[in-house]
């Protein structure tokens, strides 16, 4: 018997959550199978990578895309409680919960990122219409999107210090400063003269770049007066590079700041890109499974 589809099993799950307690992840796993009555057939069913059973990882992401759209909250760690919009679903007696009913909540939309036209493109498509790669690679841009929201917030439960850490490990994974030991550091208190960090910029170590790593709530925009005390701390420093590092955003006014600025080479790098760069070069993340597309090689034929 095939196992239901991570929609299918969207409005269990906030019909178990509608008691208003705060549920475990396991217990959801638990009482939503009950709920469903899978048999054991289907309880059994793994993932082809084998690594999981198929309806835990279904469960798992029907929870990730109901918590996307507002309907379900988690204040802690495997925790899940209901929202105000998920006992409307409730009240309102929806029956076809699914991601096409997802799409009328903003935050839903924002995570799939719908605003792109190409993206919105594909979305507009029929699953029969996408070839088998499309569905992969769209596949794939979700995957990222959602561990690249986990980062951000894992990110903002670390201390000042671990975070700036992070950000010299990462300048380094980037490639700066070589394989030396002493590629990259943080400086030992935080906001060190408005200096968090630094790393060389190459394997001889000839340049030195430094960093401003502000572990800001999302709403927190970094402003105009800290880039331009940033500016102050290299100079005390003779540095003319820097990388300034926000979980946050800038403001206008701050990126035309840097855009201004003729003696220092600044970037500003914020949230969305930090964790997108975190993904791109493997720190905080770790590589699940690897897929290899191949395709049928003519030119070998040819040859023959």
């Amino acid at each position: 018997m095939i196992v239901p589809s991570y929609q299918e099993f969207m409005l269990p799950i906030v019909k178990l959550l509608s008691d208003g307690k705060m549920w475990q992840k396991r217990e959801i796993y638990q009482d939503v199978a009950i709920a469903m009555h899978l048999t054991a057939e289907q309880m059994e069913d793994t993932l082809p990578s084998q690594t999981q059973p198929t309806y835990i990882n279904r469960i798992g992401w029907a929870l990730t895309y109901l918590k996307k759209a507002g309907l379900i909250a988690s204040p802690s760690r495997s925790n899940y409680t209901i929202t105000d919009e998920g006992k409307k679903i409730i009240k309102e007696n929806v029956t076809n919960l699914n991601t096409t009913y997802l799409r009328r909540y903003p935050k839903f939309v924002e995570f799939q990122n719908l605003d792109n036209k190409q993206n919105r493109k594909s979305r507009e498509q029929s699953e029969d219409e996408k070839t088998p790669l499309e569905k992969i690679l769209e596949g794939n841009e979700i995957l990222k999107k959602s561990v690249c929201d986990d980062l951000l917030n894992k990110i903002l439960e670390q201390s000042p210090y671990a975070f700036e850490q992070l950000v010299v490990n990462l300048i380094v994974a980037m490639g700066y400063g070589g394989n030396i030991a002493d590629a990259g550091k943080a400086t030992k208190k935080s906001g060190d003269e408005g200096i968090d960090g630094l790393v060389k910029e190459d394997k001889l170590g000839l340049d030195t770049i430094y960093i401003q790593a502000k572990r800001y709530n999302r709403d927190n925009l970094v402003g105009h007066p800290t880039i331009q005390q940033f500016f102050g701390a290299l100079q005390l420093k003779g540095a003319r590079k820097g990388i300034f590092i926000t979980t946050s955003d800038f403001t206008k006014q701050a990126v035309e700041a840097v855009n201004r600025n003729n003696g220092n080479s600044v970037v500003l790098i914020n949230g969305e890109k930090l964790v997108d760069l975190m993904y791109e070069y493997n720190v905080g993340v770790s590589v699940e499974k690897t897929i290899t597309i191949k395709r049928l090689d003519s030119d070998y034929f040819d040859t023959l």
